[in-house]
């Protein structure tokens, strides 16, 4: 009898993520690891330790902080990305909101999570990076289901679902040019569950 070696559903996720990673670590001249503290992102940033271990992660881990993080959320981010010795970049949004980049949102629906983008895109074009991972999966709502793995943005870090690359039997199309980047969500095909 001859015995045959499958991997685990989770198992499978787990080898795409570290190829994903690996394959942008190799592709790109800037990644960056987008970090907010929430459960897919210390998902991601386990992944990225396992993609490159016994090395360390070869990019750095950026937090955009609201200015509302509870202070567990902080700590555990320090501690962590000290225990890895990858280097934490912060994209602070009241910083932000202090330079007069961004305006700050008033009355009962005011909230600075919309603020994030430009923020982020501000510190994509400042620090060069030409690939940005997230921790988005494509469960989460429609928009982020017409995702790609490799999700192409222009020169204004706008999304076109219209003008995303095939991706055909985990190939993936990294090419840029100049001011352009790529937001890479590695857990695409990961559900809640799975997290």
């Amino acid at each position: 009898m001859t015995a045959t070696y499958e991997l685990s559903h989770l198992r499978v996720l787990e080898a795409e993520a570290v190829h994903i990673m690996r394959e942008v670590a190799a592709e790109f001249e800037r990644p960056v690891l987008l970090f907010s503290g929430g459960k897919d992102s210390i998902v991601m940033l386990r992944l990225a330790e396992k993609a490159f271990w016994p090395a360390k992660i070869p990019f750095p881990v950026m937090h955009v902080d609201t200015g509302h993080n509870f202070s567990e959320v902080i700590d555990f981010r320090d501690r962590r990305v000290g225990e890895l010795g990858v280097k934490l970049l912060v994209a602070s949004v009241p910083e932000a909101i202090e330079r007069g980049l961004v305006r700050e949102e008033t009355g009962p629906r005011a909230s600075r999570n919309r603020l994030q983008t430009a923020v982020l895109l501000d510190a994509i074009e400042r620090e060069g990076f030409t690939a940005a991972f997230g921790g988005a999966r494509r469960d989460e709502e429609k928009a982020r289901a017409k995702e790609r793995v490799y999700s192409f943005r222009d020169e204004f870090g706008q999304w076109d679902p219209k003008n995303q690359r095939p991706e055909l039997w985990s190939l993936y199309n990294g090419r840029h040019r100049p001011g352009e980047h790529i937001r890479v969500f590695p857990l695409s095909n990961w559900t809640e569950l799975d997290i």
